[in-house]
């Protein structure tokens, strides 16, 4: 048996969005500039995938921005904004524990004479709002902040956040990285007061290489691709037509008996956490759930409540005396799939930042690994999953580093 357990780090692409992929590729295959009728056949694709994803917003469609993914558009979203408001200030706000792309681009805008505070969270990874206000300055003109953790899945009230910044400085604007979020929630931007926001399709059963961002008709920003103008001139290039058609049919099937889908996740979260900490009932092993706020002798209904102020998908594991990375190829071994982080910088192991932020004790940084779920996730391959967690912690356990 097989369980794939990393899907915060892609998810498989629905069939009928492969299906669409190849009838544009191989059939409506024109250039979206093209004048002819292969190329409005191309476009209508376009607008028919921007009008869905407005939809599910409720903005405009003109607000929407396609781009390669999240990474794309977290570096447009902040280095354009930076760029485009400078003269009114070069303040900007982050937290300790983002995605590397936008902990990245913040490092670039230092480097280019922008001031970057990166503000703390507590031990579920919120946001401290206290800290948040008093870092708002006359000069801050930009705030990110992710509204689902990618590594712990800790969920930040982006609405509470969103006041706090408003009615501090009414000019700053607000970025928020829903990359791990979209999909998962209804995120209405104008009700919850975000300028920007990045999502990337492959995390909700899309393709890889394709994603958006939301910018609010009223925020100003500079594009970081210059070229024949497509996308309102903020994103030069022919389109990637099959990947912005199938992210529309992600989008559309996925909001569709959403509810459902949410359920299903937390349900299947709760019961793994249930599961995992039997872990601590054989004496040879010790586990810690982070970010999430049970404690030892939680019932299941007791953990299901304590699960619904999280992300439904992600589950943040530490494994006393394991190494992460040993544990992870063990597990791998026997079919089951997980990460011991962001699969965008698991290619270079390095000590959780995410982790060092919300207090996880220095013993376990090294000994942590994430578990996240889909909507084809199935109760059994948790139940495989955690009886080969079972099976090699004891064992590896043994093997104590000094």
């Amino acid at each position: 048996m097989q369980a794939y357990l990393d899907n915060a780090a892609t998810t498989r692409p629905q069939e009928e969005v492969v299906a669409l992929m190849n009838e544009v590729l191989l059939n409506d295959y024109g250039n979206p500039s093209s004048m002819h009728t292969k190329g409005l056949e191309a476009e209508k694709y376009i607008n028919e995938a921007r009008k869905i994803i407005a939809d599910s917003l409720k903005v405009t469609p003109k607000e929407i921005i396609f781009t390669s993914g999240g990474s794309e558009s977290n570096n447009t979203a902040l280095i354009g904004i930076a760029n485009a408001n400078k003269r009114a200030g070069k303040h900007i706000i982050t937290t300790v524990f983002e995605h590397a792309s936008v902990y990245n681009p913040m490092m670039f805008l230092e480097e280019n004479g922008f001031e970057v505070t990166y503000i703390g969270v507590d031990a579920m990874g919120h946001v401290r709002l206290d800290e948040l206000k008093d870092a708002i300055r006359p000069d801050t003109i930009l705030v990110s902040v992710m509204m689902v953790n990618n590594e712990v899945g800790a969920l930040e009230d982006i609405g509470e956040i969103s006041t706090v910044i408003k009615e501090t400085n009414p000019k700053t604007l607000f970025h928020v990285d829903a990359i791990q979020a979209y999909g998962k929630y209804k995120i209405y931007p104008k009700k919850l007061g975000i300028d920007a926001m990045s999502v990337s399709g492959h995390k909700f059963h899309g393709p890889k290489g394709s994603g958006f961002l939301y910018v609010a008709d009223k925020v100003k920003i500079k594009p970081l691709i210059y070229g024949g103008g497509q996308e309102k001139g903020m994103r030069s290039g022919t389109e990637n037509v099959p990947a912005i058609a199938g992210l529309g049919r992600a989008v559309s099937m996925y909001y569709t008996n959403h509810q459902d889908k949410l359920e299903h996740l937390y349900e299947l979260k709760a019961y793994f956490i249930s599961r995992v900490l039997k872990l601590n009932e054989d004496g040879k092993s010790s586990v810690t759930v982070n970010a999430v706020d049970i404690h030892e002798g939680c019932e299941y209904d007791d953990i299901l409540k304590a699960v619904g102020y999280t992300a439904p998908h992600i589950v943040s594991v530490s494994f006393k005396n394991v190494r992460s990375e040993v544990l992870l190829h063990a597990l791998e071994e026997k079919g089951v799939y997980v990460s011991s982080g962001s699969a965008c910088s698991s290619n270079h192991p390095a000590i959780s930042g995410t982790l060092k932020a919300i207090g996880v004790d220095n013993s376990l940084l090294d000994s942590t690994l994430r578990f996240s779920f889909s909507m084809y996730t199935t109760k059994e391959e948790l139940d495989y999953a955690v009886d080969m967690l079972m099976e090699l912690v004891p064992i590896y356990s043994k093997y104590i580093r000094h």
